[in-house]
């Protein structure tokens, strides 16, 4: 009788030594997959949200095509190329030709930043004695302003240079994310079905983080794009308006940081306006201001909560910090992988608290549920 005990007892250690080096060596492979896709994780990701994105409509195109998946996944993507991909690169070029016509200004001398600070400072006399308190030296900052001026327009000039030499790269990566969102449409179901049924999470709950993970997805992506390129806009078209300098690469430059909630497009526009002020331009100060407050502000007070912070379920404060904690981790990729992280971060702990630690009323009543079945 010791003996089949003894038995039993090493047949189930050994059972166990294999499980945990089977688990150990499943973790290892998948760490080193993941680090092997580390070139490509903007292609994966992007390739991702685009499924995701375009999932609805490419599954209504297949119920009316006969359930022709192929077929209905490369009209999906036809259809994002065309209306997503080909503007982003016109826009993108568009900016990058802007930015180097600053640059040469900038060197010849046409554009100026010290002198522009100087009227400031002829305008608004505090800034001196503001600047003094904090022991900053307006000729230093004025040479500081112009160094920065011309590095930063360098920069988009140099870039401009290398989107050329470069764009074998930039194509093979984006024909890389085309060909993989090919496959997150046509196959989108059925991956994410396998993915279920490898997380040993319980239905209920992959049921929920699933489903969150795409709200949040879709809701960060198509709000935000939506608000970016609106305020992008209306920034753009009132600088062109008052004929400041770029109104396209400006009006870029707005939508990029209008990703960042609140705070984003007014960067761009306030300074311009008080610069306007400051040169007397006072009739172009106040309609920049005005247009700036009323309508590019009006955007996102009002856009932002409505495709963003209703769908996501996340409170303003937490869309701010997780989007700049996003983009401060992971870079561009960040305002749409920082409030993800929050909102599976939110998901986790309702879960863990409605059922590992319930409200007392609610406990009761299991309590009272469970001896009544008794």
């Amino acid at each position: 009788m010791s003996d089949k005990r003894a038995q039993e007892q090493g047949s189930w250690g050994q059972e166990r030594l294999e499980q945990r080096t089977f688990l150990f060596l499943l973790l290892l492979v998948t760490v080193l997959f993941f680090f092997l896709l580390k070139p490509f994780f903007g292609a994966v990701f992007w390739a991702c949200v685009v499924g995701l994105l375009f999932a609805p409509l490419q599954q209504r195109l297949s119920h009316r095509w006969g359930q022709r998946t192929n077929l209905a996944a490369l009209a999906t993507l036809a259809i994002c190329v065309a209306i997503g991909i080909i503007p982003a690169l016109f826009v993108l070029g568009s900016f990058f030709q802007e930015g180097a016509s600053l640059y040469q200004k900038l060197q010849s001398g046409d554009l100026d930043p010290g002198e522009q600070l100087e009227r400031l400072r002829a305008a608004f006399p505090f800034m001196e004695r503001l600047l003094a308190r904090f022991n900053l030296d307006l000729g230093g900052l004025k040479s500081q302003l112009t160094e920065a001026a011309i590095a930063a327009s360098r920069i988009l000039a140099q870039n401009a240079l290398r989107l050329g030499q470069n764009a074998l790269q930039g194509v093979v990566n984006l024909g890389l994310m085309l060909y993989l969102a090919f496959y997150m449409l046509r196959d989108g179901r059925e991956l994410v079905a396998l993915l279920a049924r490898a997380l040993p999470l319980g239905d209920e709950r992959e049921a929920l983080l699933f489903g969150k993970f795409a709200e949040v997805t879709r809701a960060t992506v198509k709000g935000n794009l939506v608000v970016a390129a609106v305020q992008g806009a209306l920034g753009g078209i009132i600088f062109w308006l008052l004929d400041i300098h770029a109104p396209l690469l400006w009006g870029v430059v707005m939508a990029l940081l209008s990703l960042i909630p609140m705070i984003g497009a007014g960067l761009i526009w306030a300074p311009v306006a008080l610069y306007l002020f400051a040169i007397g331009n006072w009739g172009q100060g106040v309609i920049l201001a005005s247009f700036g407050v009323g309508v590019i502000g009006l955007v996102d007070n009002l856009l932002r909560p409505l495709l963003v912070g209703r769908d996501t379920k996340l409170p303003d404060y937490l869309v701010l910090f997780s989007t700049l904690g996003g983009f401060a981790l992971f870079g561009m990729n960040g305002f749409v992988i920082g409030p993800l992280l929050a909102a599976l971060f939110v998901a986790f702990w309702e879960i863990f608290i409605r059922e590992f630690n319930p409200a007392p009323a609610a406990a009761a009543v299991a309590e009272e549920q469970r001896d009544g079945g008794h």
